[in-house]
């Protein structure tokens, strides 16, 4: 199958499928006479692999990790079971990082309970007598 086929069947975009294999996490195709790249099955099922570990927000280097790990087969499975584990943890981490956002965000909104002039609004002056603060290191393992 084409690219476009891929692509479509993995519910994505061409450059998506492109981006993938940039990145080394799609295997290396055959190209036809016409120089088109074409794929088969297995780009099919590592493609949906990949875009499942997508959406549980894992990063690139974690989604090279279980490829590798799936390449192995008779190896045992507590590598994986480890990987999610700290997958959790980051997930955590950003819940609490979250949760604190929505608390600064409810305090600021609880200045402005009625409808005002916007240079009497609570929420604008909350946000200009805020301290300056760095920015918080956001927990992210993201690339």
């Amino acid at each position: 199958m084409k690219i476009g086929e891929l692509a479509q069947i993995a519910q994505t975009t061409v450059e998506t499928v492109r981006y993938y294999e940039k990145e080394g996490l799609l295997p290396e195709t055959t190209r036809t006479a016409g120089n088109f790249r074409v794929y088969d099955a297995t780009h099919q099922e590592r493609l949906r692999f990949i875009r499942n570990c997508r959406a549980l927000d894992m990063s690139h280097e974690e989604i090279r990790t279980l490829l590798g790990l799936t390449d192995q087969p008779a190896e045992g499975c507590g590598a994986i079971n480890a990987l999610f584990d700290q997958h959790m943890a980051h997930v955590d981490e950003r819940i609490s990082e979250l949760t604190h956002l929505k608390a600064q965000l409810a305090t600021l909104r609880q200045r402005c309970q009625t409808e005002r002039a916007v240079d009497a609004c609570g929420i604008l002056q909350g946000l200009a007598a805020m301290p300056a603060h760095t920015k918080p290191e956001r927990h992210t393992h993201l690339g």
